[in-house]
């Protein structure tokens, strides 16, 4: 329930982020925000109660990744630096080749050597904090929170890169053994 919740706030943080209404942004932040703590919360009730299913193994990442691309097209199309743009494709290249190695290492038995690692939950923390302050945009308490934000999602850029790392490593035996 918590996914799908997640797949539902989408469309809602978009309508929000472009909203002609006072405070669009910070509302679609909050609404991000409380998405992605779902995401924590959801893992841990799944474990925590023995309510993990295959389907939710699927969706649960298929949600992540749809929120995060998302909402970084939107930060994109709204923030004109070339900065965002390559942290965006960084983040989002990373997502794709990881699922696709994922993909590939299940079809062939070794799924469970690209399981997911503590660099990508310190990556995807870091990204979702990042993310939620710059979609927030405005000062708050004289700090710059879209600074914030961008900072964290730099560093969150980094831990996708090294993350990526891991899983490759973790996957090149098997690469190299079947060319």
């Amino acid at each position: 329930m918590l996914t799908l919740f997640r797949m539902a706030a989408i469309p809602v943080i978009v309508v929000c982020f472009y909203a002609p209404i006072p405070h669009a942004r910070p509302i679609a932040a909050v609404i991000f925000g409380i998405a992605a703590v779902t995401d924590f919360i959801d893992g841990w009730v799944a474990r925590k109660f023995h309510q993990q299913s295959r389907f939710g193994e699927f969706l649960d990442p298929v949600a992540d990744k749809l929120m995060v691309s998302i909402v970084l097209v939107m930060l994109v199309q709204a923030e004109s630096g070339w900065f965002e743009d390559i942290i965006a494709m960084i983040i989002i290249g990373r997502e794709i080749t990881v699922s696709a190695l994922r993909e590939w290492m299940a079809t062939i038995g070794e799924r469970a050597n690209v399981k997911v690692s503590m660099a990508g939950k310190i990556k995807t923390t870091l990204q979702m904090f990042g993310i939620a302050f710059m979609v927030y945009q405005n000062v708050l308490f004289g700090i710059d929170i879209y600074a914030v934000g961008f900072a964290l999602l730099i560093a969150a850029a980094v831990m996708t890169i090294w993350s990526m790392i891991i899983y490759l490593r973790a996957a090149w035996p098997f690469i190299i053994s079947d060319t």
